[in-house]
């Protein structure tokens, strides 16, 4: 009897065993992505004699499947796959015929972090299963270079770092850039929030005495893409609480010299008034000993 729907299919073949392949890949949020399922003698085959399931695990049920997508002769899978793959996963006909039934997902998404399940069975083989391959799929999201905000002017210093839009879960470091080394994590306090998307931000806060300059630097780590991103910013701060400088600058000169400069300006203004008012008494006043003499 031939099933009418893919649930009872399922039923029908869940005591049938067959060697399972296994393999992992890795998808950036947003791409595309081949979850490849072939069956490795290289044979041909008519699609009305295939079943072909691709299926995921529904969390917190134990043994209990969803249907991403279907291939069964005659029969449409519209109504039968998880809404969160629709027009989203497809099979390629042309490449069943030549045993390839690779599941080409579209438009990846952090939920997509999935082991996959491919099922190929032979009708004509009183429904044997042929192939089962099992892809773990792991996905990856870069984060957004960190910033670094502060510091606040408190009894201490506090920097804040930001990072948005990764995935996986993150780990993060501040670090002392004078020798590279790593801060005590007890001085942080971080926070990760998913996000509207399904990314993960990051809210690090570091808190330390002042102290001798301190030149510090946000790390965050994404582990699945061996990566490593480290705040640009550079803060060189002194430890006093009243003045908070990146280079500090030796102001005694400018302390002194505006005075100085006062005086000469009045010097220079009493010269020359002097001067011209010499002049100009020796061009108006009569000269005394030539007007006796007369």
């Amino acid at each position: 009897m031939r099933p009418r729907s893919p649930g009872l299919l399922l039923l029908l073949l869940c005591g049938l065993r067959a060697e399972i392949q296994e393999e992992a890949i890795r998808a950036m949020v947003g791409s595309d992505v081949w979850l490849s399922c072939t069956y490795p003698e290289g044979n041909t085959f008519d699609l009305n004699d295939l079943y072909v399931y691709w299926q995921i695990s529904v969390p917190g049920k134990q043994n209990t499947n969803s249907v991403v997508t279907y291939y069964l002769s005659g029969n449409s899978s519209a109504g039968h796959v998880n809404n969160h793959y629709k027009d989203r996963a497809r099979l390629s006909l042309d490449g069943m015929k030549q045993g390839d039934f690779s599941l080409h997902l579209h438009n990846v998404t952090p939920q997509d972090e999935q082991k996959f399940n491919c099922l190929v069975f032979r009708k004509s083989l009183e429904l044997e299963k042929i192939l089962e391959v099992t892809v773990t799929l792991n996905v990856a999201a870069n984060y957004s270079m960190p910033v670094v905000s502060g510091p606040s002017q408190d009894e201490e210093l506090v920097f804040t770092c930001t990072s948005t839009n990764g995935y996986p879960w993150p780990k993060v470091y501040w670090i002392n850039k004078t020798d590279n080394s790593l801060l005590d994590d007890a001085l942080q306090n971080s926070t990760v929030s998913l996000n509207a998307r399904g990314l993960y931000n990051v809210v690090s806060v570091l808190r330390i005495g002042r102290s001798p300059p301190v030149d510090v630097g946000c790390c965050i780590e994404n582990v699945l893409l061996h990566q490593n991103l480290t705040s640009s910013q550079t803060e060189m701060f002194m430890g006093t609480k009243d003045s908070i400088t990146e280079d500090p600058v030796d102001d005694t000169q400018d302390a002194v010299n505006p005075p100085v400069l006062s005086v000469l300006a009045v010097l220079v203004v009493a010269v020359a008034v002097a001067v011209a008012t010499g002049w100009l008494c020796r061009r108006r006043c009569p000269d005394r000993s030539y007007a006796e003499h007369v």
